[in-house]
């Protein structure tokens, strides 16, 4: 320490010559600071004892405390300036070494980037800076999938990723999955299974609120630079504090969404419907699972009729674990002409009875690939076995996965209380033989097994009554009139869980249906 000292005391007069940064006489000149840095960090090893005891000779060279602590303060911070310029270096260099022995040129490097998923994304952005810059390009973030199996994103973090997307953004995937599930036998693609997760597990893992997404957590969309204008893809999983508001604004900045998959979040189906025919009229794929499975009996017959006319382009639709009646049900098939996906599992109120003459080569339901019926508590053997019957007469050319499994059997004509399992009416054994190209699963327990129904008394909405096929009257009329040549006259009263002669139907305003008009 005593040599350094000497070797800036002793510099050329040269050097005090040459300008300095500052005119403070105490700050020595580059040539100096140089020389300097080059004695400090030419000291061996072994140097450190000396420059221990250097320190300490300076330390009680000082008259007070203050001086003293000031001294120490000063060394820590010339130390600290060091460290982060010797940091500083090894990442400049290391750089220039990757770029010289990295094999792929920028954009291909951005290219591989694009493919990562967002941890190893991550990952790469930490590792130099060559990488960091290849990172950061947008179109790295196009596609965002922040899905994980506990609490581990934050707002924070899904607004960094949006940000850095910008107008490149075409996924977004965000919430807590237990992880990718099959039904059993299913020839579908992998889905989340849901149904099972307990928010208490998830509580426990979370640690700290900053590990939770909360309502505002899509409000980036709509940001400065809308990158939600050109996303196509949004997933939310189990986001426990989404509301319908927050999900509402969301959609409103996503007019080009494409496929919309919400699981287990607490939103209303109706709210969430009209905020998809006012916002995302292009949309094709509408996968929506209830958080409360039975109890949303929210969707009313004009909410149907408008999905149909306004979103049109629909090829796949499903609807887990609402309260559905047939007709609404019906309302959508047909409606809907380009439907080839329909999912209605564990869905409280369907008896099949919308299944009746489904298939007409003039409108929808004759494009059907794939329905899935699954656990639908209603639903009733004489009704499936009839749509079997269908099948073996040739119609549905197209269905290629049939699922009516159902744990709990299926409900029989007279009581739904009264459960089948092992039915003699439905051509299960027939169907598979004749019909080989379609995919049936029929699982059901054995009699009596496992068998436990809530007693629950079903309130069937009287207000909601079948609608018109053509479905081209304005939905903000207060009346539906179904004439004696429409195609549900065939049906002798499937559309009308009441009852009612289907021939001629007046639609009676309800409370609920009046609010919806108004909107």
């Amino acid at each position: 320490m005593d040599a350094l000292f000497q070797l800036q005391t002793s510099a050329p007069s040269s050097m005090a010559k040459r300008p300095c940064p500052s005119q403070n006489p105490r700050i020595p000149t580059f040539t100096q600071m140089d020389l300097l840095l080059e004695a400090f960090l030419g000291l061996s090893d072994s140097s450190s004892i000396c420059i221990d005891f250097s320190f300490e000779r300076l330390l009680d060279s000082l008259p007070s405390d203050l001086d003293q602590t000031r001294l120490i303060d000063r060394a820590l911070k010339m130390g600290t300036f060091l460290l982060e310029a010797g940091k500083r270096s090894a990442r400049k260099r290391a750089t220039k070494h990757n770029s010289v022995v990295w094999a792929l040129p920028p954009d291909l490097t951005i290219k591989v980037f694009s493919m990562l998923d967002a941890q190893s994304l991550c990952y790469a952005t930490a590792t130099c800076s060559m990488f960091h810059k290849c990172a950061m390009d947008p179109s790295c973030y196009a596609n965002i999938d922040l899905t994980t199996v506990s609490p581990r994103v934050n707002n924070a973090v899904v607004s960094t990723m949006i940000h850095r997307a910008g107008n490149s953004l075409q996924s977004l995937k965000l919430g807590i999955v237990p992880g990718p599930t099959a039904s059993p036998g299913s020839c579908q693609p992998l889905v989340y299974n849901v149904t099972n997760f307990s928010w208490n597990d998830k509580r426990s893992r979370q640690g700290k609120e900053s590990s939770v997404l909360t309502r505002s957590c899509l409000s980036p969309l709509g940001g400065a630079s809308t990158p939600g204008m050109l996303l196509k893809t949004l997933h939310l999983y189990n986001i426990e504090r989404m509301d319908s508001p927050s999900l509402r604004a969301a959609l409103s900045a996503c007019p080009s969404l494409l496929d919309l998959e919400i699981v287990g979040l607490h939103v209303e189906l109706r709210q969430t419907l009209m905020s998809v025919i006012e916002n995302c009229q292009l949309i094709e794929r509408l996968f929506f699972e209830s958080s409360k499975t039975g109890r949303d009996d929210s969707l009313k017959s004009p909410t149907c009729v408008d999905l149909v006319h306004k979103c049109p382009r629909l090829v796949s639709l499903a609807l887990r674990g609402f309260k559905l009646h047939d007709y609404k049900v019906r309302i959508l098939i047909k409606g809907l002409r380009r439907l080839k996906y329909v999912d209605f599992s564990t869905s409280y109120s369907i008896t099949g009875s919308f299944l009746r003459n489904l298939y007409n080569s003039s409108i929808g339901g004759n494009l059907l690939e794939v329905l899935i019926l699954r656990d639908c508590m209603h639903l009733k053997e004489v009704e499936v076995a009839r749509f079997m019957t269908s099948l073996l007469a040739g119609d549905f050319k197209f269905l290629r996965h049939l699922d009516i499994s159902n744990r709990e059997g299926l409900a029989s004509e007279g009581d739904w209380y009264e459960r089948c399992y092992n039915s003699r009416i439905i051509p299960i054994e027939q169907v598979m033989r004749e019909r080989p190209d379609v995919c049936l699963l029929a699982d059901f327990p054995s009699e009596g097994s496992y068998f436990e129904i809530e007693q629950i008394l079903e309130s069937e909405v009287n207000s909601d009554v079948s609608l018109p096929t053509q479905l081209s009257g304005d939905t903000s009329d207060s009346m539906f009139i179904s004439s004696s040549e429409s195609s549900y006259n065939s049906d002798q009263g499937s559309g009308n869980e009441d009852g009612r002669d289907a021939s001629y139907v007046i639609f009676e305003e309800s409370s609920d249906e009046v609010d919806f008009l108004a909107l």
